[in-house]
């Protein structure tokens, strides 16, 4: 493999994309249940040419929830195709680790279903399907959540590939168990890849992990370093607009199990997620004049693959 490019450490983890198909239930469990903010939502009249929101030529909107800015917490982008109300899972994303003892009570409260697996660590799920591990724990001062899970089919081959090509740190990596911790920073969210028996299925709700480097990175090293390396790269560099907002650099690459890996330009991305106050708001509205009629299911058909 080869040698990881420099200034890691100006890396940071942003996101990780869910496509969902209820937003009230989602704004819900995300606002009411685990307790987040709506840091700004946008609406897109067609599709994304980054395939944020999946392979959709339609209508959809973004929304932006975490439990403070984008600047210094590691939030969830939440894809809404309008006139899809349903996505198939598969095995690939197996859950985001968050420490907050106000999530797992307003869930009691809420009667939000909790199991509990280990003590102190209650199993719920998002609408959708999607697996979320509430620690019953006052929250970290930097960030309540803690790691994103990812299934792998061959542990090694992808430590090789966020170790060694896109060069995350490894945190703890325990062989016989299968899984391993990376992360670009003590005080980020860490990723967790846990082996599988099998392959790794992406079904119809495939997600994405987002970071931020440099844009001198996005634009000239990281898509030289995959070619160098016969990776997949599912898009090349692209500028993506959001109306009356910056204009960002992204670069999408695919890693050995086909986890989808979003990087994107720091210094304009910084300005593009600067918090809205009017968020929510703009999110209630767009809720309330959702019909999800027959006509945007036509239009949301998915695009014509080849």
């Amino acid at each position: 493999m080869g040698v990881a490019p420099v200034g890691m450490a100006s890396r940071r983890a942003l996101h990780f994309v869910f496509k969902v198909g209820n937003r009230f239930q989602t704004t819900h469990f995300f606002r009411d249940v685990l307790g987040m903010k709506i840091l700004r939502h946008e609406e897109f009249e067609e599709g994304c040419k980054a395939a944020c929101n999946g392979p959709y030529d339609g209508k959809w909107s973004k929304t932006m929830v975490g439990f403070g800015p984008e600047d210094d917490h590691f939030v969830a982008e939440l894809t809404y195709n309008y006139g899809i109300g349903h996505y198939k899972l598969g095995n690939d994303f197996m859950g985001i680790t968050l420490a907050s003892n106000q999530a797992v009570s307003n869930a009691r409260r809420l009667e939000w279903p909790l199991s509990e697996v280990t003590e102190g660590v209650f199993e719920t799920e998002a609408p959708g399907g999607y697996k979320f591990y509430l620690q019953n724990r006052s929250p970290p001062q930097s960030d309540p959540i803690l790691k994103v899970t990812l299934a792998v089919s061959d542990l090694q081959k992808s430590l090789n590939y966020w170790s060694n090509l896109l060069g995350m740190k490894i945190y703890e990596k325990d062989e016989e168990k299968q899984r391993a911790l990376l992360g670009y920073a003590d005080n980020q969210c860490k990723l967790e890849l846990q082996g599988i028996k099998g392959t790794v299925d992406h079904a119809a709700a495939f997600g994405r992990i987002a970071f931020s480097c440099p844009q001198k990175e996005v634009m000239f090293d990281l898509e030289d370093l995959m070619k160098r390396e016969n990776q997949k790269i599912l898009t090349p560099l692209v500028s993506l607009d959001t109306p009356g907002k910056a204009t960002v650099q992204v670069v999408i690459l695919a890693d050995p199990d086909g986890h989808e890996i979003c990087f994107v330009g720091d210094e304009a991305f910084r300005e593009l997620s600067e918090m809205d106050p009017e968020g929510s708001k703009l999110l209630d509205d767009a809720m309330a004049a959702d019909k999800s009629d027959e006509w945007f299911a036509k239009q949301n058909k998915p695009k014509a693959s080849g």
